[in-house]
């Protein structure tokens, strides 16, 4: 079908590349059957059995306490997967679709970059290698610290596999940093074709020529980009759910390009790079050339007492004040959504966690310096940028703060160039090694730096 009829043509902007239910398909069941009849669409069983083993073909699961029965009339139960139900029910008795019609045509971009910043010379580096990755069909990881200015060093690589006509996924963790990231990268190749996917998303991926995506979002794809990004590889959830990044891979096309952004690589990641299974580009130094503000330790005697008893240590009341009386912006990091309500109502500083029903408008608030401080859970560890901001973790032993979170945290202080030395504080009550060690991060990539220098 050289010339498809204008609707396949439709038909195969809106399904190539991906895993779909029949209701997400959204045809008429006369269009449906044509499809099928014609070989456009053919279904793929949605829950593989071999062996007595379930096997889940959108989110890859096969951990049997995350499947369920539904009783029915044949000989044998429906089997249904509960670990991506949110995404639309998949069972044995509900397939998933793929498009085996025509491949769609994109408009070529010749070049689609119109940003005019400058890299600094680590950044090039970056740069230039993804670029070798891309047109090399290989794997890069690109090592950087918080604030290195991931995002610009991969707008070079970007450029060149839409001007090759190369379909590109940024994926990520978080749906806060989708919601960053996609503005920029619409301002700064303003002639493409882009679609932002996270949960709640209203906009449609129609072989966009860049998606930015949460990781979970990839899971409706197959075989659909040339080049994928992964930023903060190391964060949760993908570095906790191992059928991530199956899902990444299947989500790329063979013998293409797998790029992987972090900040702080899980033992996994640095066994590759120490073993060279992965080429890497190291970069310890922020962009502004500014050294990562190191951690200031604050122990206080039963903190954990004092705030189960509603009562703000006096340290912290008192770092509080000298931030407002400097005019100074703060994040103060709360380990639990429960403290995080505590402090917000005894400070009457506003607070967001992951279902704030106002937490988006709150952010944008935040950022646009509407609003002073914010109390967080560890929803804004990384990811989202806020200018000219110091930082303080409340409970900073507390379990729920490993190493790579307190090098996200801490590294959301000092980001800004006309601001580089932002204010991080620990306040605990007995030394964690993860603090420890955090702040021994910074102190080595602070002097790796200095060395290039």
């Amino acid at each position: 079908m050289n010339n498809p009829p204008p609707l396949i043509e439709e038909l195969a902007r809106r399904f190539t590349g991906k895993l779909l239910l029949k209701h997400e398909l959204n045809v008429t069941q006369r269009l449906f059957d044509y499809l099928t009849k014609h070989h456009l669409i053919e279904p793929l069983p949605g829950i593989n059995q071999t062996f007595h083993i379930n096997t889940c073909l959108r989110c890859m699961n096969r951990k049997p306490h995350l499947f369920g029965k539904i009783p029915s009339n044949s000989t044998s139960p429906t089997i249904y997967c509960k670990n991506c139900i949110q995404m639309g029910r998949v069972s044995t008795r509900e397939p998933l679709y793929i498009w085996k019609g025509p491949q769609p045509k994109r408009p070529v971009v010749d070049q689609p970059l119109q940003w005019h910043g400058e890299l600094t010379p680590l950044q090039e580096k970056a740069s230039d290698q993804m670029v070798e990755a891309i047109a090399s069909q290989s794997q890069l990881l690109i090592y950087a610290v918080c604030g290195a200015g991931k995002t610009e060093m991969l707008y070079k690589g970007i450029a060149h596999a839409i001007s090759q006509n190369k379909r590109v996924c940024i994926a990520t963790p978080r749906a806060d940093v989708v919601k960053e990231l996609a503005p920029r990268l619409r301002r700064d190749f303003p002639a493409i074709d882009a679609a932002a996917l996270y949960g709640g998303s209203t906009e449609k991926d129609f072989n966009a020529h860049l998606v930015i995506a949460t990781t979970h979002q990839l899971l409706r794809y197959q075989h659909s980009f040339d080049v994928t990004i992964v930023d903060e590889v190391d964060a949760f959830p993908y570095h906790h759910d191992r059928s991530l990044p199956k899902v990444v891979k299947r989500a790329t096309k063979p013998n293409s390009t797998l790029i992987f952004l972090t900040a702080t690589p899980r033992l996994d990641m640095k066994l590759r790079i120490a073993t060279k299974q992965i080429p890497t580009v190291s970069i310890p130094v922020r962009y502004h050339g500014h050294p990562l503000p190191i951690p200031t330790f604050k122990s206080i005697f039963r903190l954990q007492k004092q705030l189960e008893q509603l009562q703000i240590p006096q340290v912290i009341t008192k770092w509080i004040n000298e931030r407002e009386q400097s005019q100074r912006r703060f994040l103060l990091f709360a380990p639990t959504i429960t403290l995080a309500e505590e402090l917000s109502k005894k400070l009457k500083i506003p607070y967001v966690h992951a279902d704030s029903p106002d937490r988006n408008y709150l952010i944008q608030q935040f950022r646009a310096r509407n609003i002073k401080a914010l109390i967080t859970t560890t929803i804004l560890e990384r990811g989202v940028t806020f200018p000219s901001i110091d930082v303080a973790i409340i409970q900073a032993d507390h379990q729920v703060f490993d190493e790579a979170a307190l090098i996200q945290i801490a590294g959301r202080a000092g980001r800004s160039a006309h601001d580089p030395t932002g204010d991080v504080t620990f306040f605990y009550e007995l030394k964690s090694n993860a603090m420890v060690r955090a702040r021994q991060y910074t102190i080595n990539k602070n002097s790796e730096a200095e060395r290039l220098k």
